[in-house]
């Protein structure tokens, strides 16, 4: 899997189109990372259900759950699965809707100036070892374009909405992504289930 960024997009990443963006604030640069988690339904992984959701497509019918969060509109920039595959929704220099209300160093709106990257999880089943590796090749390429985004502004959800979020939670090793980052991926690594 190739993950050089051309222009707003990543190279063979599967590409589906969430309408739930919008343009950024004029004159605002992109320095945070914002790490969330998600399953639909709760708990359970794989499935066309975390796209179906993102592009307002999600059936109320097939799930209790899906009957509650039916009205909303979010999106994130992009989704690692367990399996490693990157799906992005929102160019990189839009501005998806992942974040909610939320603050980060004095700064209401994260959305403005944020990347969200979801990976499929919950707050407590360990994430995959393909998964880290992914999200750490991703966050290096995201670097090169926005420097702004340092080691310090790399964050979860659960930092800058606290008292309304959770993830990526107890499970996420922060120690093991930043030994990835410190380790300045090559451009050509490879990775598979077996690394």
């Amino acid at each position: 899997m190739q993950i050089d960024i051309e222009g707003d997009l990543l190279l063979n990443a599967r590409q589906v189109v969430s309408p739930n963006y919008n343009e950024r604030p004029a004159g605002v640069e992109v320095d945070l990372l914002v790490i969330h988690n998600i399953s639909l339904p709760p708990g359970e992984f794989g499935g066309p259900y975390i796209d179906a959701f993102f592009t307002n497509e999600l059936d109320p019918t097939l799930h209790p759950y899906f009957a509650e969060i039916i009205f909303l509109q979010v999106s994130s920039h992009c989704l690692i699965r367990r399996d490693g595959e990157i799906i992005q929704y929102v160019p990189f220099s839009k501005r998806a809707w992942h974040a909610g209300a939320s603050q980060f160093a004095n700064r209401e709106n994260c959305n403005d100036f944020s990347i969200g990257i979801e990976l499929e999880g919950t707050d407590l089943v360990p994430y995959t070892e393909v998964q880290y590796l992914i999200l750490a090749k991703l966050i290096s390429a995201l670097q090169k374009i926005y420097p702004g985004i340092t080691k310090e502004r790399i964050v979860g959800h659960s930092t800058i909405a606290p008292e309304r979020k959770t993830d990526p939670g107890p499970a996420f090793n922060w120690n093991l992504l930043a030994r990835l980052l410190d380790n300045d991926l090559p451009e050509d690594v490879y990775f598979s289930q077996q690394v």
